[in-house]
């Protein structure tokens, strides 16, 4: 169904409301400036990312070695849903449709690149406008860059993200409370990984990224990821997994399918990390360390309460046929204890939150990325919450993102 400019709300208007109260994303996006891509052509060459055609609409971060496949456009299309005479097209219980950028208004902001972005996207101290656009209280900020979790060369790898974290600490530092960056760490060097999670935790960082998949020779359960866990345990700082942060995997691991689906593989993404949590519930690490934290950011959450049910099963089948019985925690009591998903208009997720948990569930508006729930935000939080208690829906969207990052 057409709301027009319905969702488009203006500064004030949940004013009556306490600020303390509103939702806290816990999964929003930065679109990153030049300045986290600086030095990397001079020590890496066209294996490094950098910004080209700056002020333009080609303006995108690119990486020469790659070709077509290396080119990735600085587009936070969402911010851009309340230029003058846009219609939001939305579905009740959904975000807004993809956005139609043809008129005349969007190609004038198009063709200024990362300048045309909305003030916010490119400055953390102008953000807080756009939070009160949408009625959020703050957000946790993930990359807009995914690919500095893909790096084949680990020195690149750690340049980057070491770069990213240093300009992100700037940016969410500028917002006044409102913006929380969550720091890249980068383990497929698990030395200088440790070496980077006690420099942001220094910093002031409260939580981190790693991949969502663990580079293809060494799973998450190897033991040279020990001190990387301990230290973040120790440190009550829990580390997330987004959609999209992949390791790189070589090319002897990839499967080629001779028909490539586009909406197979949209639909199919929870697979990319349910491989990862089974290597952290089912395979010692939550175990060595049970109070440490993990996100599996931006997959949803309605799939969960079916696959732990499945985990659960292949548990029991793999000791069997070992002619032993699996003594062992139940991968419900594992997640219950130290797992969390973002969801953003996930009805299944909220329907099936009894096993799932309650409290294993936050909320995240996606902003800017074209999959945002901005600005619209309320309106699709009041829609799926329908029948659901109050004191449930302000854990998902606010009491569990404040106690897991210790606001």
């Amino acid at each position: 169904m057409s709301l027009g400019g319905e969702c488009a709300k203006v500064p004030g208007r949940h004013e009556e409301t306490e600020k303390s109260m509103d939702p806290i994303s816990a999964d929003s996006h930065v679109m990153e400036a030049e300045d986290v891509f600086l030095g990397l052509p001079e020590r890496f060459g066209d294996d490094a990312p950098r910004v080209i055609n700056a002020g333009t609409d080609d303006d995108a971060i690119v990486i020469p070695a790659l070709g077509p496949r290396g080119v990735r456009k600085r587009m936070g299309w969402a911010g851009m849903r309340t230029r003058n005479g846009i219609e939001i097209e939305r579905r009740s219980g959904h975000k807004p449709e993809v956005d139609d950028l043809t008129d005349a208004e969007a190609k004038k902001l198009l063709a200024k690149g990362y300048e045309g972005l909305s003030p916010g996207i490119r400055d953390g101290a102008r953000r807080g406008a756009e939070q009160d656009i949408d009625g959020v209280a703050a957000e946790f900020l993930y990359p807009g860059f995914f690919g500095m979790f893909s790096f084949e060369n680990t020195d690149l790898l750690v340049a980057c993200q070491r770069n990213y974290n240093d300009w992100l600490h700037d940016y969410a530092s500028a917002a006044n409370g409102r913006l929380h960056g969550l720091a890249a760490i980068p383990v497929q060097d698990p030395e200088a990984a440790a070496a980077e999670l006690e420099r942001v935790i220094a910093m002031g960082y409260r939580g981190g990224c790693i991949p969502c998949t663990s580079p293809a020779e060494t799973p998450y359960f190897d033991a040279v990821y020990e001190p990387i866990w301990s230290m973040a345990e120790e440190a009550a700082f829990p580390l997330s997994m987004h959609v999209g942060t992949n390791s790189h995997l070589p090319r002897e691991y990839r499967e080629k399918h001779p028909n490539r689906d586009s909406v197979f593989d949209y639909a199919n993404t929870a697979s990319t990390v349910s491989r990862t949590l089974v290597e952290l519930m089912c395979r010692g690490v939550a175990e060595r360390h049970p109070t440490l934290k993990f996100v599996v950011s931006e997959f949803n959450a309605g799939w969960i309460a079916y696959w732990l049910n499945r985990v659960d099963q292949g548990l029991q089948r793999e000791h069997r046929f070992r002619s032993e019985a699996f003594t062992g925690e139940r991968p419900h009591e594992v997640w219950h204890r130290q797992f969390y998903a973002t969801i953003e208009d996930d009805r299944p997720a909220i329907l099936t939150r009894e096993i799932i948990g309650v409290d294993n569930l936050m909320w995240g508006s996606d902003y800017p990325h074209v999959d945002s729930t901005w600005p619209c935000s309320r309106e699709v939080l009041d829609e799926i919450f329908e029948g659901v208690p109050d004191d449930e829906r302000q854990r998902i969207t606010h009491g569990n993102v404040t106690e897991l990052y210790g606001l």
